[in-house]
């Protein structure tokens, strides 16, 4: 399982955020390949990380990575449950989240994740478990399917999208990869598709990604989850990679500094909310041309981070 890798995205930055330290407590998230992991680990020396991962061949490689670090747990579940997944009573100076796909699971063709290679249309994070892409996309309706590649994919043609694969799977269910690109390439008129910057089925494979795992939905939840179980101080870092997941993160974050409703011109607050985390560097932080230059996947990655009351 050594070859699952995963290029640790804003490594430096996090690692400042957090800025780990000996005899502290952490939890990633999103393990993938431990490459955030091995880095926090290292700089503790000494320390406690849970790592969790959906996915049992990164639990697999990453155990196998981190083997040196007494203080590395393993933990197989969706990080929207940490609340079960974790000890009970257990609190953590810092959290990490990296909400990509992991490279490992982009270059696996049969994953199903990418459009570049020809394999059955899968798609789960974690494949023992849940309705693949093709069992959704074979049952999902017109309306449905439109929506949500409109609503996690931006796709300005969703509807002619979902109305072809209807079309197709009367004809002949999708089981692959292809199946799918060939949909999206025929519902695009060509002339678009030459103007594209992007292969065209991206953002299509995205939104059903999103959809199948069940990614956006849980999230706002999971963000408050991670925040309640910081020790004062502690902070949460996210990484995002798309406009949808960034802008909730953010959306999320903001309530967290400010949770009151009140109306805006109430003279004093009335509600009770009090702040729970303060909202760190005033916005995101993005990665520099240098680590562009060394990893095209971290163009798009933003680090959003709070730091618990």
């Amino acid at each position: 399982m050594t070859d699952y890798y995963h290029q640790p995205v804003l490594l430096n930055e996090v690692l400042s955020c957090l800025n780990p330290a000996r005899g502290q407590t952490f939890a990633d998230g999103t393990l993938g390949g431990g490459g955030h992991s091995h880095a926090i680990l290292s700089r503790m020396g000494e320390g406690t990380l849970y790592g969790i991962d959906r996915d049992e061949a990164a639990i697999r490689a990453a155990s196998e990575r981190l083997s040196g670090f007494p203080g590395f747990h393993a933990v197989h579940g969706n990080f929207h449950d940490v609340k079960t997944l974790l000890p009970e009573g257990v609190q953590l100076d810092g959290g990490l989240l990296d909400l990509g796909v992991s490279s490992y699971q982009l270059d696996r063709p049969e994953r199903g994740f990418s459009y570049h290679e020809d394999a059955p249309l899968d798609m789960r994070m974690d494949p023992s478990r849940g309705m693949t892409a093709a069992e959704y996309l074979n049952r999902v309706s017109a309306e449905e399917l439109t929506g949500i590649l409109y609503a996690y994919g931006d796709e300005r043609w969703a509807a002619r999208i979902a109305q072809k694969l209807v079309e197709q799977r009367q004809k002949e269910p999708l089981r692959t990869t292809f199946d799918l690109v060939r949909v999206v390439d025929a519902a695009i008129p060509k002339a678009v598709r030459r103007k594209d910057d992007g292969h065209p089925a991206r953002r299509t494979f995205q939104a059903v990604r999103i959809q199948v795992n069940d990614e956006l939905a849980p999230l706002a939840q999971a963000l408050e989850d991670w925040v309640s179980l910081l020790k004062p101080g502690g902070r949460l870092c996210v990484l995002t990679f798309h406009s949808i997941e960034d802008r909730l993160v953010k959306q999320t974050f903001r309530k967290l500094q400010n949770p009151c409703v009140c109306p805006p011109k109430a003279p004093v607050c009335t509600c009770g909310r009090k702040p729970v985390a303060r909202v760190l560097y005033g916005g995101a932080v993005k990665p520099t041309k240098e680590e562009i230059s060394l990893n095209s996947r971290a163009h798009s990655a933003l680090l959003r981070a709070v730091e618990k009351l």
